[in-house]
Formats: structure tokens, C-alpha cells, sequence
């Protein structure tokens, strides 16, 4: 039997890997000079933390998500979204009770049962952020420049922010139901998806994919005609931080996003090298999602955006910088009582550089060329002559120059050709070698 891997899933392999390595790094650092610590999260919950924040009645609860029953009976859910996980994770710790406004960011898998195509998987990845204690409209400004600053620290300068308010439980409602009255003249040219819709949640129809549904509603007013005073006067202010930020957005009406838990801002971040599902990310405001969990009532606002879409955008714009992850240098034994000392040497070499060695009584030849396969930039080759004077033939696997280095020096020789920094395990003269 041949066993692959399952369809909406994907093997990412060692080159491919530096280059999410390289992103990774991007999102830590830059979420970081922002004063966001790293959460880390369980992969499966409660199913009934995800339905009861995302919404009973969305694509993502009713069709997409991998639930199943543990051994125990318990209802556990792969999770789909990251936001719901973070909320119960703030709760349950009383994260709080320490500071009044806690900034939190996160990588790692999502599971939803969806059709696979280009840039949608069924195991996919994302890194988001939460911003949890505040609903000052500085703090939605903030998560869309740090999400912005993520991707052109990433390489990506050109992204389309669009934003929308999907009001808030008080002006909501009012707009619900002009939905509910357009769409019940024509109720019969709508999907049956819609139909549904129409009937628990009217909101939801705008985030059809389906173009005749979308055509049908052209003609609605936007949602902001039907915002409350206090939704439009933070929509308005949310607008003029991002243009004290100079961050360039383009005002969409049709934008509610997939959540039901949105309240208030909504946005979304595209790129026109994705094509039709163009979005790289997108978040808004939560801010009755705490309370509904059960916590005090806490204002939160957050972004998540897809991993396998970034890189995917860095790719068609030729920019795959990836970490550096190739061998420095690699141990050649030459001659079979080489072999102890280069298995030895090897193991110390590590405590600096990325350093390979061979473990399969290979020839010298064979040694060298596996050197070079594994891009290594020098070898370190030990043969009898070396063993009696204490040395090592240091090579330049690019130019093949050669120079005789003692044990003694070796480290700090290979530092200066490889220009690496002094490291503090090892001393100038190398002791341990």
C-alpha cells in the first residue's frame, strides 16, 4: 500500500521550510517590538468554543470543521480559527488581572474541511494577533499597521487594506432587517445557503461567494448608513488614526467577514497577485466575544492572516529570501583513522557552526562531493599528516583555496572566513577542541 499524503494537506520540506522560518521570524519580531508576547495554544477545543463564537449558522461551523467524539464522549473540534482559543486561554488564566491591556500573537495549524485549490488547504497555517482590553479606536489602528508591517517587513509593500463597521448589537439589528426586507421580494433567486440565512442571520447573505446572490443586493444600502452614533463615531476615528499613520485603506460596505463575533471595525488585507481569493488576512473588533465566554466584559480587537498566502505572494514577486539553513562547514576524514577524531571534531564544531560529517565509511571523494551536495562553504579535512601535527585542511568549497589551521585555532579561523561573531561557549584559543 501507498501511502500519501491526505488530500488538503502538504509535506513542507527543508528548503521550503527556511522560507517559513524567514516569515516566522518576521511576524516575532516585529509583533514584538510592539510589546506582543507569544502564545502558544492547543490544537483541538471544545467544539462548543468554536459554535458558540464563530456562529451556528456559518459555512465554517455547519460544513468546515473536523469534529469528532474523544474516548471520553467529550464534543472536540480541530480548531479553525485562532481568536476563539486565545479568548478562552485570556479567561482562563485571568491574563486580566496582570495588566489592563494584554497584547498577544500566535502561529500554528487551522483545520477546515474545504474545497482544496490554490492557496486553501484543509491544513493550513496562520499567525495572528489579539489586543484585548481596550476599545479605543488606537488600538484598531494599531493591529492593522502591525499586521501591514508584518508583510512589508516580510517583502510585500503593495497589499490593499479594505475596510467596513458591521455596527454593533444596538444598530445591527435595524440593518438585518432591510436585508431581510429586500431579499424577501426575490427570495427564490437566492442559493439555499442564503435562504437560511435570510431566516437566522440576514448579515450573513453579504458574505456570499456566489455572484448572482452578491448581484441581487447591489442595491441595498451599505451598512454604514445604519450605524449607531457611537459606531460611527469610532469607525470615523479608526479612519483618522490609520491616516496620522499615513496607511493608505479603501473604504468596502460589502466587507462583514465569516465570524459572527465581529462587532464594529472589520478588515480585511488582499493582494492582487492571489487572483479571485485575493485576501491574504483579515480581523476586526470583538468585543463582546469575552463576556459571552463567560469573562468579564472585555473589548478585544484582532487580525489573522494565512501563512501559504504570504509565501505564495513572496513567490510571485520573486522574493524568497529563507533563512540561512545550510551547513557552514563539514567534518572530512581522510582515511580511516580519521574517522574517531573528525566524529569527535564534529561534535564540538557543532557548538558553533551548522556542521555536517559523514557516518558511512565513505571515501574521501564521496566525502567531498557529499560536502558540496549539502552546500556546505568549507570542509574541515583531517588525514594522518594532520593527526600527527595537530591540524586541520580547512577548504574553501567555492574557490578549493586550502590553509593549514592548528586545532587551537580552528574555531577562530573558521569565524573570521565565515564571519561569525565571537561565541561566548568557546574561547579564542579553542579550548574544548
Amino acid at each position: 500500500m501507498k501511502f500519501q499524503a491526505q488530500r488538503g494537506t502538504r509535506d513542507i520540506l527543508p528548503e521550503e521550510a527556511s522560507r517559513w522560518r524567514t516569515l516566522e521570524k518576521v511576524v516575532r519580531d516585529v509583533s514584538m517590538r510592539y510589546g506582543y508576547g507569544e502564545i502558544r495554544l492547543p490544537i483541538f477545543e471544545a467544539t462548543e468554543l468554536f459554535s458558540r463564537a464563530i456562529g451556528e449558522e456559518t459555512e465554517i461551523v455547519k460544513k468546515e470543521m473536523y469534529s469528532f467524539k474523544d474516548r471520553g464522549g467529550r464534543e472536540i473540534t480541530l480548531r479553525p480559527e485562532g481568536t476563539a482559543g486565545v479568548v478562552r486561554a485570556f479567561i482562563e488564566h485571568k491574563l486580566y488581572s496582570s495588566s489592563k491591556v494584554t497584547r498577544l500573537f500566535y502561529f500554528g495549524p487551522m483545520f477546515r474541511y474545504d474545497r482544496p485549490q490554490a492557496g486553501r488547504f484543509r491544513q493550513f497555517h496562520q499567525y495572528g494577533m489579539e489586543l484585548l482590553g481596550t476599545s479605543e479606536p488606537e488600538a484598531d489602528a494599531e493591529i492593522i499597521e502591525l499586521s501591514r508591517r508584518i508583510l512589508t517587513g516580510a517583502g510585500i509593500d503593495d497589499a490593499e487594506i479594505k475596510l467596513n463597521s458591521v455596527g454593533c448589537p444596538l444598530c445591527r439589528p435595524n440593518y438585518n432587517e432591510r436585508i431581510r426586507q429586500e431579499v424577501s421580494k426575490k427570495l427564490d433567486r437566492f442559493c439555499d445557503e442564503c435562504k437560511i440565512r435570510y431566516r437566522d442571520n440576514p448579515l450573513r447573505i453579504l458574505d456570499c461567494k456566489i455572484e448572482t446572490c452578491r448581484g441581487e443586493l447591489r442595491s441595498m444600502p451599505p451598512i454604514l448608513d445604519f450605524l449607531c452614533h457611537d459606531c460611527r463615531v469610532h469607525f470615523d476615528a479608526v479612519k483618522a488614526r490609520l491616516s496620522l499613520l499615513d496607511i493608505p485603506f479603501e473604504i468596502d460596505p460589502g466587507l462583514v467577514r465569516g465570524l459572527d463575533y465581529y462587532t464594529k471595525t472589520a478588515f480585511e488585507i488582499n493582494h492582487r497577485l492571489l487572483g479571485v481569493q485575493s485576501a491574504i488576512g483579515g480581523g476586526g473588533r470583538y468585543d463582546s466575544l469575552v463576556k459571552a465566554y463567560g469573562g468579564p466584559d472585555t473589548p478585544g480587537v484582532g487580525y489573522s492572516g494565512g501563512c501559504e498566502r504570504v509565501l505564495d505572494v513572496l513567490e510571485a514577486l520573486g522574493r524568497q529570501d529563507a533563512e540561512a539553513s545550510g551547513l557552514e562547514l563539514f567534518v572530512v576524514a581522510a582515511g580511516e583513522g580519521a574517522r574517531e577524531k573528525c566524529f569527535v571534531l564534529s561534535s564540538r564544531l557543532r557548538e558553533v557552526f551548522r556542521t555536517g560529517v559523514d557516518l558511512t565509511s565513505s571515501s574521501l571523494q564521496s566525502q567531498m562531493k557529499m560536502a558540496d551536495k549539502l552546500g556546505a562553504r568549507f570542509a574541515a579535512i583531517v588525514g594522518e599528516d594532520e593527526l600527527k601535527s595537530g591540524t586541520a585542511t580547512i577548504r574553501n568549497m567555492v574557490s578549493g583555496a586550502q590553509e593549514k589551521v592548528s586545532e587551537g585555532n580552528l574555531v577562530e579561523r573558521l569565524k573570521d572566513l565565515l564571519g561569525k561573531p565571537p561565541h561566548p561557549t568557546l574561547s579564542p584559543e579553542g579550548e574544548g577542541l
